[in-house]
């Protein structure tokens, strides 16, 4: 499903216009993205939290050089679904 499939979705659901629609998904989707740049992560209950996971330091192989490098530690987003999220998906999936 596609951001303007989801836009339309919840247009005709709800009755509010696509472009008011469109523009509080773009708002919530820069929330979450600011958050998580500055540290914070974001729990929406019921739903699931978009959190920092902290990658340590590795060495990784460049193989077409054939040499060896050292990835730095780095932070990447993550999402984790709640567990309603999880057993609603288990028992809709056939």
């Amino acid at each position: 499903m596609t951001k303007a499939e989801i836009v339309a979705q919840i247009a005709q659901k709800t009755g509010i216009e696509k472009v008011a629609i469109q523009a509080t998904v773009e708002e919530f989707m820069t929330v979450v993205k600011d958050s998580l740049a500055e540290g914070e992560n974001v729990y929406l209950r019921g739903f699931g939290s978009f959190i920092i996971k902290k990658r340590a330091e590795k060495t990784g192989r460049n193989i077409s050089k054939n040499t060896t490098i050292i990835i730095p530690a780095h932070n990447i987003p993550s999402f984790k679904p709640a567990k309603t999220f999880i057993s609603d998906v288990k028992k809709s999936v056939k």
